[in-house]
């Protein structure tokens, strides 16, 4: 009985362990998402798919997204993460096998459709399970690892034609590579769960943190500030993720570059903000200005997909430009929602961000495929890429006007303290 008493804790080195090896499902999972853009010409030219098929691959998932993100939280509450873990992340790694089954496109589309309600769940409850192993100032870089190596995930997806080369002589065998890497959701989901029931055994583990909860009600006390970042939010990644959906099939055909090549740019985006996003967030902790640096972010985006089409340019200055604010916005707007929203309702507020975000990038890629279609874009016509650059344009004015009515609330009598650094 006394030795029950003086359990000790976890050494770091079995906590961070944990975090690493739980990750992996991370990994598999943001691969797996990422796993149809290199193959995107061949859909189309193989099995005939349009780039409105194209685009629905991704749209769905964000569709089923919407919908399991309002009651993950509960889910995960009720069963634990260590259940929620293994469930989704088997559900993952199954949605990716359906998905590679067959060239029917609606049993492609059923898989991706399933892809989004193991995903995001998975993600929600792998982040819940990290607040039992880190407290305090451990949490955030605990959080920040965790992403840095999901987002691996979609850059060895974007750059899989070059080391998987022989894997792209057709459409099928990338997703079957998918398949077998997506495994990593279940494995990750074995080892944590092994990890843990150990840890509860014979270590004193703190309590998972609550996952966030939408309450409806909470929605009419948010201040103009939240809204503003909302809208920015909505825009910018409405703006970038549809963008990285046909990325890789607009650099070949309109640019003339390489399956290898064309992955390797489209990983650009990644590879910044794996190593610039923390850097970012450290320097608004540091000198604050966090409206003014998002209001900055806001416009880099704004001539780049222009230049993509119209200016003789190396493709390298507008990759480049959208790298920095694809590092920039991110690493300030969701810590910046701690600023305008009571502890309570971070929750919803969130919750919120996730879902409507989700729903712009449902909307923006079946847009943008629609918009390749109607104008013909291909090899042989790349002037048909211009009218979807236009439509990301616009969401880039749009986000740049909220980013500027965010600044000039927050330099008011109003403020929250965002452009405030440390003092």
């Amino acid at each position: 009985m006394i030795k029950d008493a003086v359990k000790k804790v976890p050494s770091p080195f079995y906590r961070w362990s944990v975090l690493v090896l739980v990750s992996l499902a991370m990994f598999g999972n943001y691969y797996i998402y990422d796993s149809i853009a290199p193959i995107a010409d061949m859909l189309k030219t193989t099995l005939g798919f349009s780039d409105v098929d194209i685009g629905s691959l991704y749209s769905i998932y964000s569709f089923a997204a919407v919908f399991i993100l309002l009651i993950s939280g509960p889910i995960i509450d009720r069963i634990g993460v260590k259940a929620s873990i293994m469930i989704f992340g088997t559900l993952t790694s199954i949605a990716a096998l359906v998905t590679a089954l067959s060239s029917e496109y609606y049993v492609m589309l059923a898989g991706r459709l399933l892809l989004g309600f193991g995903a995001e769940p998975l993600i929600v409850a792998i982040t819940t399970a990290l607040a039992k192993w880190f407290k305090g100032k451990e949490l955030g870089f605990a959080f920040g690892i965790n992403l840095t190596i999901a987002r691996l995930g979609s850059f060895a997806a974007d750059w899989s034609p070059t080391w998987g080369k022989s894997f792209y002589n057709n459409w099928s065998d990338p997703l079957y590579v998918a398949f077998i890497i997506g495994l990593t959701c279940i494995a990750g989901g074995l080892i944590y769960w092994f990890m843990e029931s150990y840890a509860e055994r014979n270590y004193e583990l703190g309590e998972a943190s609550e996952t966030d909860k939408f309450v409806f009600s909470d929605m009419f006390n948010f201040g103009k500030s939240f809204w503003y970042i909302v809208i920015l939010c909505v825009t910018f990644y409405s703006a970038v993720f549809p963008f990285r959906t046909f990325a890789i099939k607009f650099y070949m055909e309109a640019h003339g570059a390489s399956r290898e090549l064309a992955g390797q740019l489209n990983s650009a985006l990644i590879f910044a903000s794996m190593i610039a996003t923390p850097l970012f967030g450290l320097l608004a902790d540091k000198i604050g200005k966090r409206a003014s640096m998002m209001m900055f972010g806001s416009v880099l985006i704004l001539p780049v997909y222009l230049m993509l089409v119209y200016s003789g340019i190396t493709l390298y200055v507008p990759i480049i430009m959208l790298g920095i604010a694809f590092s920039l916005i991110p690493a300030i707007m969701w810590p910046s929602v701690a600023y305008l929203v009571k502890q309570n309702r971070l929750g919803t507020a969130y919750s919120i961000m996730t879902l409507i975000q989700q729903i712009g990038v449902f909307t923006f890629n079946y847009l943008l495929g629609w918009s390749n279609d109607i104008s013909g874009a291909s090899a042989e016509n790349p002037g048909g890429y211009a009218m979807g650059m236009w439509i990301l344009s616009i969401l880039g004015i749009i986000g740049f006007v909220f980013a500027y009515l965010l600044r000039r609330e927050e330099k008011g009598p109003n403020g929250h303290g965002l452009e405030i650094g440390m003092k």
